[in-house]
């Protein structure tokens, strides 16, 4: 019997030659924040997936909260990444850019000089953040967007869909999950405002809405999925008695908008909180594109699911960092390499394109 994993689909209008998605993997590589040789040759060797889906890459000098992440919003970062999808596309694979704006997750030891830390309202994430030049800093409190921020930032993301067509990628998946810039307006826990952003669900809805809307607008509908988490507690994140609301109101505004892809984010298998099944269903139900899984899989788990057309694609994450032929492994069951959690942020080749 065939396995469904394994089998060629279609994703809008692009062929994959499996039903495995590498999953979005922050690994702080990018020196300066722009791609390089080194991670040219990390994602050239995972392309054997059906569609890899770049870490998180800032659409704005504002969004690089982390150390060493990439962005994606100059000349030089595009010809980085230009580096980066001729070397997937010359081994056969497809790749989408994750734009992750990091909102209130972040430090200005982090940043650029002139950025800002903005979030919808002015509350620091409890706890710290690596910074390369003082270690372990607290969060910062976060200066709340005003009506021109919240402008600009949309704009942002538009115009850095524009770039990542240039720059050679397949599309461009928003990050709407895990407590970054677009997650933090859908959830009351970082979001207190007031006015047309915050307080009912079509209010904390509008940014991602907005977002989206600039995005197709920007690159077309076919080239645009999004990312979220539901019931998700990661960055201090917190579920609230709307929450399934939010998600399936906002399900039918990205269905007007016709985006291409969710990708839904499940890390029970990591001890985060489950999300419900019945959630899950319904929104599966509801979204008129296609629908990435997420969490913990393997291959009898991803074909059960699969076979019940409880998702179309089925995201790998962790796998991949340790096992670059991730693909292969599985198809022959082979015993898969345990990653090192040691090197997952650290700059350099070691645990990054060395197993």
């Amino acid at each position: 019997m065939s396995s469904p994993l394994f089998t060629p689909t279609r994703l809008g209008s692009l062929s994959l030659k499996n039903r495995i998605v590498m999953a979005p993997l922050t690994r702080s590589r990018a020196i300066g924040n722009l791609p390089n040789e080194l991670m040219e040759q990390y994602y050239r060797l995972r392309a054997e997936a059906g569609l890899i889906i770049t870490e998180g890459t800032s659409p704005s000098p504002n969004g690089l909260g982390y150390a060493r992440i990439p962005g994606l919003f100059n000349a030089e970062q595009v010809q980085g990444w230009r580096r980066v999808t001729d070397g997937v596309h010359q081994a056969g694979g497809r790749i989408f850019v994750q734009l992750m704006h990091t909102g209130r997750v972040s430090h200005h030891a982090n940043m650029p000089a002139g950025a800002s830390v903005l979030a919808p309202s002015a509350l620091a994430v409890p706890g710290e953040m690596w910074t390369d030049s003082d270690g372990m800093q607290p969060h910062p409190v976060p200066r709340e967007m005003s009506e021109a921020d919240i402008a600009h930032s949309i704009a942002e993301y538009a115009a850095s869909a524009k770039l990542a067509i240039a720059a050679g990628f397949d599309g461009v998946e928003l990050h709407a999950a895990n407590g970054y810039l677009i997650d933090q307006f859908l959830n009351t826990a970082s979001n207190q405002r007031h006015d047309r952003w915050g307080g009912l669900v079509e209010n904390r809805i509008r940014f991602a809405v907005e977002v989206a809307r600039a995005t197709v607008a920007a690159i077309g509908a076919e080239r645009v999925g999004m990312r979220i988490s539901p019931y998700g507690v990661f960055n201090a994140q917190l579920p609230d008695a709307e929450m399934d609301e939010v998600y399936l109101r906002l399900i039918d505004e990205l269905n007007a908008l016709g985006l291409l892809y969710i990708h839904i984010v499940d890390h029970s298998a990591m001890g985060a909180p489950e999300v419900s099944p019945e959630l899950k269903a319904r929104l599966r139900a509801a979204f008129n594109g296609q629908y990435i899984l997420s969490g913990g899989y393997d291959v009898a788990r991803a074909d059960a699911d699969l076979d019940a057309q409880r998702g179309d694609l089925v995201a790998f994450g962790r796998p991949f960092i340790s096992n670059p032929d991730l693909v292969a492994k599985l198809k022959s069951e082979q015993q898969l390499v345990a990653p090192d959690f040691a090197t997952f942020y650290t700059p350099g080749a070691e645990g990054y394109t060395d197993y």
